[in-house]
C-alpha cells in the first residue's frame, strides 16, 4: 500500500512539473505581444477591470505591495503612478524583461512563483494578482502562501476570469473557442499556447467555489464583485487582524 502512494505522489510530482514547465514555455512564446493579444481578446476592457482593481488599494504611505504573477509590469506601472512603490512577482523572466523594456526599471522584479513566495511571513500590505492565479499548479497552496507573506489585516485583491451569467456564456464560449485561437495565430503566432490559456480558464473554479477557496486558507471578509456580467471576478480577501 506504502509504494502504491509513494508512486502516486512521485506521479502528481512529475505531472506537476510538467505543468509548470508547460505554464512558463507558453509565457516566454508570447511575452513581446502579451498585452497586444489582452487589447484584441478583450476589446481593450481588460484595462478597465485592472483600473478596478488599483483603485481598491488604499493609498497608505509606506505600505509594501506585491504584484504576484505580475509579468510585463502593467499593474505595477499604474500602482507607481499613485505614488505606491510596488515589488513584481513572477516565475517568467522574459515576461519581466518585456516590462523592463517598457520603462519599469525602477519597479523592483522578483523571480519566483505563487506556490512559493520569495517573502518573510506577515510581510506584505497588499497583494494583487490579475490573471495569474489560474496558472497556478497548486491553487490552494497559493492562496496559503499569499496569506503567509500577508500583515495581519493585510488584503489580497485578485483579478481573475470567472463564469459569465448565464444568458451570455453561449455566445462567450463560441467567442473563445473559434476566435481566440484564430487572433492566436495572428497576432500573437502562437495559437497552441492560447488554446491553453483559455482551457485554463474554462478549468478555474467559478465565483462562489473560489470564494470557498479562499476562506479555507484562513482569509476573512471574502467578497467578489463581477466585471462585465460575471466574464472576470474581482475577488477581495482580508487576513485576520
Amino acid at each position: 500500500m506504502g509504494s502504491e502512494l509513494d508512486n502516486s505522489f512521485g506521479f502528481q510530482q512529475v505531472e506537476s512539473a510538467e505543468r509548470q514547465q508547460r505554464i512558463r514555455h507558453v509565457f516566454e512564446v508570447v511575452a513581446k505581444r502579451y498585452d497586444l493579444m489582452n487589447d484584441f481578446m478583450s476589446f481593450g476592457i481588460h484595462r478597465l477591470w485592472k483600473k478596478r482593481l488599483v483603485n481598491l488599494v488604499p493609498s497608505e504611505a509606506g505600505q509594501c505591495i506585491v504584484d504576484l504573477a505580475g509579468g510585463t509590469g502593467d499593474i505595477a506601472r499604474a500602482l507607481a503612478k499613485k505614488n505606491q512603490q510596488p515589488i513584481i512577482i513572477d516565475p517568467s523572466l522574459p515576461m519581466m524583461q518585456v516590462g523592463q523594456s517598457r520603462g519599469q526599471n525602477t519597479i523592483p522584479c522578483l523571480a519566483g512563483c505563487g506556490e512559493a513566495i520569495p517573502l518573510a511571513d506577515n510581510s506584505v500590505n497588499t497583494l494583487t494578482i490579475a490573471f495569474g492565479i489560474r496558472n497556478m499548479t497548486h491553487i490552494d497552496k497559493a492562496l496559503s502562501e499569499i496569506y503567509r507573506v500577508l500583515k495581519p489585516g493585510g488584503r489580497c485583491l485578485c483579478l481573475e476570469f470567472s463564469r459569465p451569467w448565464a444568458l451570455i456564456r453561449p455566445f462567450y464560449n463560441l467567442y473563445s473557442f473559434l476566435v481566440i485561437p484564430r487572433l492566436g495565430a495572428m497576432v500573437a503566432r502562437e495559437p497552441a499556447a492560447y488554446n491553453y490559456l483559455i482551457e485554463s480558464i474554462r478549468r478555474f473554479p467559478d465565483q462562489e467555489e473560489m470564494k470557498q477557496l479562499m476562506l479555507k486558507a484562513g482569509f476573512e471578509q471574502v467578497s467578489y464583485k463581477n466585471l462585465s456580467f460575471g466574464i472576470a471576478c474581482l475577488h477581495i480577501a482580508h487576513k485576520s487582524a
